[in-house]
């Protein structure tokens, strides 16, 4: 299968495909812009239709221009209508059950680490989102449809700029798009930190490993910091304890691979860090009080 294009897929066995980013043939790497129908052709042609769940390694940004879109985005469905403007962060199991259909949007597809800095600093707590699914009034949804227009034209060609300042042109507008939904999805962003580099330090450890281990003790071990350090900065960043962030993340990794696999629950058990699948069914029951068989048939069509 061809790698290069945004929707090479690395297909694994009854797993979730997994998306990684890659800059459009003939353009250079840190933004894309297309409209939907691109989208779903660019999926196509790497045999990952929209109408089928994917994990994109990329934040992918629909603005809604007309017309109306339906989504999945881990386990939460919903309909994007004219004026509303959909973040889906790296990792996210995504699907657009009926394809494009006759909406019109504006796609941007990025990688984490193209926005500037200053701007990852501010938005990456809105990793621990769901999703964000932001609805402008009026007045800022035409402000931020203004500088859409603009990034849109920018894209286009490099008139009278050199690489290097046309891909510092498109970054910044992009941020100022990025710094408005966020603060649009979260005010709260206004007065709270983004969370101590203790935090993301652990965060980014979680996520690499949590399939491997489940105690706070060896994540402390690993980044250098005492289990207590790590607790106070996820309790200051999240508002709840180390233990229940990587808890969380475990659930929400069993419930992706419950709803959009085959794999039986003893394999899912294995592949996030249970020892022995009785212990896994324990653990999922007590957040769900449901058995991983049971969650998989009240929630899989």
């Amino acid at each position: 299968m061809k790698e290069n294009g945004q929707f090479a897929a690395d297909r694994r066995p009854s797993g979730i495909p997994r998306v990684p980013y890659r800059p459009a043939p003939g353009r250079p790497p840190g933004l894309d812009v297309l409209d939907l129908s691109g989208l779903a052709a660019r999926a196509a042609e790497r045999e990952l239709p929209l109408t089928l769940p994917a994990r994109p390694a990329f934040h992918l940004i629909v603005a809604v221009r007309g017309g109306r879109l339906a989504c999945s985005v881990d386990f939460t469905s919903c309909t994007a209508g004219a004026g509303d403007w959909l973040w889906v962060w790296p990792g996210q199991v995504l699907q657009f059950p009926d394809g494009p259909g006759d909406c019109d949007a504006t796609v941007l597809v990025f990688p984490t680490g193209f926005p500037s800095a200053a701007t990852d600093a501010l938005i990456r707590d809105g990793e621990h989102a769901p999703y964000r699914l932001v609805s402008p009034g009026a007045a800022r949804q035409a402000a931020l449809l203004r500088y859409l227009d603009a990034l849109v034209e920018e894209h286009k060609e490099l008139p009278g700029l050199t690489l290097e300042a046309y891909i510092e042109t498109l970054r910044d507008l992009l941020s100022v798009i990025l710094i408005r939904l966020a603060h649009l999805a979260d005010p709260r962003k206004q007065t709270r930190s983004a969370g101590s580099e203790p935090f993301h330090l652990f965060r980014q450890a979680v996520e690499e490993g949590f399939g491997r281990t489940h105690r706070v003790e060896d994540y402390a071990d690993q980044l250098g910091y005492s289990a207590r350090t790590l607790t106070r900065a996820t309790r200051a960043a999240l508002g709840c304890g180390a233990k229940r962030y990587i808890d969380d993340r475990v659930l929400l990794e069993a419930k992706r691979l419950l709803i959009h696999t085959s794999l039986p629950p003893a394999a899912i058990s294995e592949r996030i860090g249970f020892a022995y699948p009785t212990v896994f069914s324990a653990f999922f029951r007590q957040h769900t009080g449901m058995t991983p068989t049971e969650f998989r048939s009240l929630t899989r069509p």
